[in-house]
């Protein structure tokens, strides 16, 4: 194995309570019922089908594309907001640790993310320089369980897919991962996943499965 590709929210810091109180005043505002279960079928898709599944429960007068175009603006906008309250502290030595000592035995290290936020939380966190290579929602057109994330991050780094391993918490980005042809590691949610190549309960065990 010559490369690492982690997906964000959920592996490498955890914004899902952003997410679900950015989406949930929206939805309140159109006088959608949106929850906690609901909001988990939104974990790794893009915005875009994030919204369609939000709506499945408007019974309003036909949106156009202009106003979805508007609400997912809204809500991004929130989300930002919330996200510009995160600091260094929002990831946990551990995380920290095993990213350098990763780097230190010269593996390359990438982001495979569907959010198109990546960036700006990494910066808000101090880890934009602890990867050689970003692929988030902003350079795909097809979120997971659609393989392009990891793809084109394997490709920014210049390496091949059979010599990279994908983290995910998600069962659709461990889909994505074995549609690149790369090692799943599950974790958190994911950790529980039989497609997994590898199931692990730390960020830590990483060190222990390099191939």
């Amino acid at each position: 194995m010559k490369a690492f590709i982690f997906d964000l929210d959920g592996v490498i810091v955890f914004t899902d309570k952003f997410h679900y109180q950015a989406w949930k005043k929206m939805a309140d505002a159109m006088g959608i019922y949106f929850d906690e279960v609901i909001n988990n079928r939104l974990r790794g898709v893009s915005r875009a089908e994030s919204l369609e599944i939000i709506l499945e429960r408007y019974d309003g007068e036909p949106l156009s594309d202009e106003k979805k175009a508007e609400l997912m603006e809204e809500k991004n906008n929130t989300y930002r907001k919330l996200l510009a309250t995160m600091t260094p502290a929002d990831v946990t030595d551990e995380v920290r640790d095993t990213l350098k000592k990763l780097h230190e035995q010269r593996y390359k290290l990438a982001i495979g993310s569907s959010s198109r936020n990546a960036k700006f939380i990494l910066e808000k966190v101090g880890l934009l320089d602890a990867f050689d290579a970003i692929s988030d929602g902003n350079n795909i057109t097809h979120s997971k369980p659609d393989p392009e994330v990891f793809t084109k991050a394997g490709e920014f780094l210049g390496v091949k897919p059979k010599e990279c391993v994908v983290v995910e918490d998600a069962y659709a980005g461990i889909d994505a991962a074995k549609a690149a042809g790369m090692t799943a590691v599950g974790i958190g949610d994911a950790a529980g996943y039989a497609k997994a190549d590898y199931q692990i309960e730390s960020f830590r065990e990483l060190l222990a499965i390099q191939g």
